[in-house]
């Protein structure tokens, strides 16, 4: 599952800017990968735990080793920590998703995203959209009840939280409008792993004191823990390639390469639990990949005409 961010104060390199992004979205999936076969013996509340925790360590060491540690309360320590309370509850609806289905399939669910916040743009900020993109955010819809429905008959519910993990994404992304950041990528890494970790570990915590299946921690073996670890780097890493890519390039010319990310996961998918995509799945992910593109080029034409 990919993050889009923005900031400023970096010279424009397109061509760098395209490299980032790109080994981004081939990086990002090995993380979801690793999820999901971390979720045959440990519930997904603990692995996102584990995402978030090691990515907070990680965080930390870096800030004390280039000296930055009084740096990490950040300018905006609340909204900071809103964010990582968003991210984490979109992790914990995207790892269970992989739990049950494949993950170039629950990424493609995702990829709605686009189209979701487009609608609470113009719901919540009273941003203009016309009838073109409308058509563009239905068709995208469509594509995810092509996925949807299989999946629906086959696992319930459950295959609804991609879509879930979208929403989420969509006013984080809301949240990033309302209030720019402001901060650093080492501080919104510290604050986002911080946060993320306290709200899990508390979920982790209440969840063995009643009982909850599947909400409880379990001890992970040693290899289990690497993993886990390897998982916060990624994450880490794969924020930061997103981050310093939109620092060097436009929106539009890099949010194209985002659905690499779907190809990568197809990959991988294949190659470690022999999971591919059937024909229906394939026309649901063309009409989503189509209406994302088409909604990131009227967003351009829409910026060039008001510009």
């Amino acid at each position: 599952m990919n993050r889009r961010a923005t900031a400023e104060g970096v010279d424009q390199n397109p061509l760098l800017a395209m490299l980032l992004m790109s080994s981004a979205m081939l990086l990002l999936p090995v993380m979801d990968i690793a999820a999901k076969y971390l979720s045959a013996s440990l519930p997904p509340i603990e692995i996102t735990f584990g995402r978030f925790f090691f990515q907070f360590l990680i965080s930390l060491g870096v800030a004390v080793l280039t000296g930055r540690l009084t740096r990490l309360k950040g300018k905006q320590p609340v909204v900071n920590a809103m964010r990582g309370l968003l991210l984490g509850t979109a992790s914990v609806c995207f790892f269970t998703s992989v739990k049950y289905m494949s993950v170039a399939t629950a990424i493609s669910i995702f990829f709605v995203e686009p189209m979701i916040l487009t609608a609470m743009a113009a719901l919540l900020l009273k941003e203009k959209v016309g009838p073109r993109r409308i058509g563009a955010i239905l068709v995208g819809l469509l594509g995810a009840i092509v996925i949807l429905r299989p999946n629906l008959a086959e696992i319930g519910l459950v295959s609804l939280l991609p879509v879930c993990t979208a929403v989420l994404f969509s006013v984080y992304l809301i949240l990033n409008r309302l209030y720019p950041v402001r901060d650093d990528l080492l501080t919104i890494q510290f604050s986002a792993g911080l946060s993320a970790t306290l709200l899990l570990g508390a979920a982790l915590t209440f969840g063995g004191l009643a009982g909850i299946e599947g909400a409880h921690f379990v001890l992970p073996t040693a290899s289990e823990a690497a993993l886990g670890a390897l998982i916060g780097l990624i994450s880490f890493a794969g924020h930061g390639l997103v981050v310093s890519a939109f620092q060097r390039g436009n929106a539009s010319l890099l949010a194209p390469l985002q659905y690499i990310e779907i190809v990568s996961a197809t990959l991988l998918g294949y190659l470690v639990f022999s999971d591919f995509p059937d024909g229906p799945t394939w026309l649901g992910i063309a009409l989503i990949v189509g209406s994302g593109l088409y909604i990131t080029h009227r967003e351009r034409k829409q910026k060039q005409v008001s510009g």
